[in-house]
C-alpha cells in the first residue's frame, strides 16, 4: 500500500510539494488540512470521537471530520470524500476560515497545518466508518466549550485551538 501524500505549503497556503504523511508529521512540516464541522437543525455540532487506533490523539473527541486533502483535489472535494469515508454520508459544504497551527504529540509527531475550515448541515444519524471513528454525538456550541473548558483532556488540539480562538466565527457562520 502506497503511504498517502500530503500537500505542503508556505504560510500563504501555496503548493511547494509534496510529502508523505507521515513523514510530514515527523518533520513538523507545514501541510494543507481541513476540518468540517456539520450541524443539524438544532444548531447541534455533530462530533466524532477518534478511533481506538489512530497514530495520534486516539479516542479524542473533535470535529465531525477532518483529513488533509489529496494533490489536484479542492478543498469541498476532500471534505465531502472524506464525511463520506468516516461518517458515511453526503452534504453540501461551505468553506470557512482557515488558519495555521502547530501541535505536538507524546508520540514524537507534530501537526503543523494550514487548516481549511468547512460547514455543511445534516439531520440525520451518520453510518460511522469504525475503521475511523469509534462513537458521534450531537452538541451545542455552548457546552462543547463548557466541556473543552472543563474537560480539555478527551478533545483534539485542533478542536481546542478551532474554540479558542474561532468560536464566535463558527458560531455565526453556522446561522
Amino acid at each position: 500500500m502506497i503511504e498517502e501524500q500530503v500537500i505542503l505549503v508556505n504560510e500563504n497556503d501555496e503548493q511547494i510539494g509534496l510529502m508523505p504523511k507521515m513523514e510530514a508529521h515527523e518533520k513538523a512540516m507545514l501541510h494543507r488540512a481541513f476540518s468540517v464541522f456539520i450541524f443539524n437543525d438544532k444548531n447541534e455540532l455533530m462530533l466524532q470521537q477518534r478511533a481506538s487506533h489512530k497514530y495520534h490523539s486516539p479516542e479524542l473527541w473533535t470535529n465531525t471530520c477532518c483529513s488533509h486533502q489529496r494533490d489536484g483535489e479542492t478543498n469541498i472535494q476532500a471534505g465531502k470524500r472524506r464525511l463520506q469515508e468516516e461518517m458515511g454520508f453526503h452534504t453540501p459544504l461551505e468553506e470557512s476560515i482557515s488558519f495555521i497551527y502547530k501541535a505536538p504529540f507524546d508520540n514524537g509527531l507534530t501537526e503543523h497545518e494550514y487548516d481549511h475550515i468547512m460547514i455543511g448541515s445534516y439531520n440525520e444519524s451518520p453510518e460511522i466508518n469504525p475503521e475511523e471513528v469509534s462513537n458521534w454525538k450531537w452538541m451545542t456550541l455552548d457546552n462543547v466549550k463548557t466541556d473543552i473548558k472543563n474537560h480539555p483532556e478527551i478533545y483534539t488540539e485542533w478542536f481546542k485551538i478551532i474554540f479558542d480562538k474561532f468560536y464566535e466565527h463558527i458560531n455565526i457562520t453556522k446561522k
